[in-house]
């Protein structure tokens, strides 16, 4: 168990309500609490986070408006920044080639694009969008800095790091992947970033145990026959943070809701994002130490 998750993190006291709903809606509930030690100088920095992730539940070719309507957040009480899966109020449709009526889903509310767009198997999305040009941007807000890493960038350490050298406190993951292409490194990816980087990481992934079905068939760039279905999705959202210390998935097969409570003292990266800087100037010089030879 140390080895999978570091040190064991204390459940958090989940509402009754929140519990309640669980059992109503037959969704995964966890909760769990990141402490950091106590310090003389700064009182605790908590924020409490959710990790949403869903199935697709109607048809793909129902109506947008009823497929908008059917995601909704629910028992989210207490929490201070919530984050979906990628692409959560739609079906994943970044496979088959066509513009409508996918486009209509489209929001904007701040913009964080996504810098690594794959072109794997029937994940080739550069159908509908190219790189991003916003380069790595992090939000300040009331609950600390925060960024998102959509999807295929936590393939790309680099990633991580640029956001983190930015200042960003907690970097979200949202994914929409399917075992056969990431689950063997999805356990350990957001997890050595939040080591690496010192901040918190937080993995959403879709979930889905039956294969999106879409009207239209299509091809793939893995020279394989057209087809109708497109996944399976495995869930398994968590969050990491800079001791190594990580939560519990959520499950592989059912819509989930993950809460925790974490204290962004833990992070601490300020000395190397400012030694950083220095490096890329032109008068940059190694702080190497030589022997004096008498």
């Amino acid at each position: 168990i140390r080895l999978l998750f570091g040190k064991e993190l204390k459940k958090l006291n989940l509402p009754q309500s929140a519990i309640d709903a669980a059992v109503e809606q037959d969704f995964d509930l966890k909760g769990y609490v990141f402490e950091a030690s106590p310090e003389q100088l700064r009182p605790p920095r908590t924020v409490h986070v959710g990790l949403i992730q869903n199935k697709i539940v109607l048809p793909t070719d129902a109506p947008v408006l009823e497929q908008v309507r059917e995601r909704s957040t629910q028992c989210m009480s207490g929490v201070n920044i919530e984050c979906f899966q990628e692409a959560w109020t739609m079906p994943f449709a970044f496979c088959t080639r066509e513009r409508e009526p996918w486009t209509e889903f489209d929001e904007s509310h701040g913009k964080s694009r996504k810098n690594h767009i794959p072109s794997v198997g029937d994940f080739s999305e550069s159908t509908y969008y190219m790189e991003g040009n916003t380069g790595h941007p992090v939000f300040q807000t009331q609950f600390g800095k925060i960024a998102v890493n959509i999807c295929y960038g936590r393939h790309h350490p680099l990633s991580w790091l640029m956001y983190s050298i930015h200042g960003a406190e907690i970097i979200f993951n949202p994914s929409a992947t399917d075992g056969l292409l990431c689950e063997p490194m999805c356990p350990i990816e957001a997890r050595n970033a939040a080591i690496a980087n010192h901040c918190f990481t937080c993995a959403i992934n879709h979930v889905g145990t039956l294969c999106e079905y879409f009207k239209n068939e299509f091809t793939s760039g893995d020279g394989k026959k057209a087809h109708h279905d497109f996944g399976n999705f495995y869930g398994s959202s968590y969050v990491a943070a800079p001791d190594g210390s990580r939560s519990p998935v959520l499950s592989r097969t059912r819509d989930g809701l993950l809460m925790t409570e974490m204290d962004l003292n833990l992070n601490r990266y300020e000395l190397y994002a400012e030694e950083l800087k220095k490096a890329i100037q032109h008068d940059f010089k190694p702080n190497v130490l030589r022997k004096t030879v008498l």
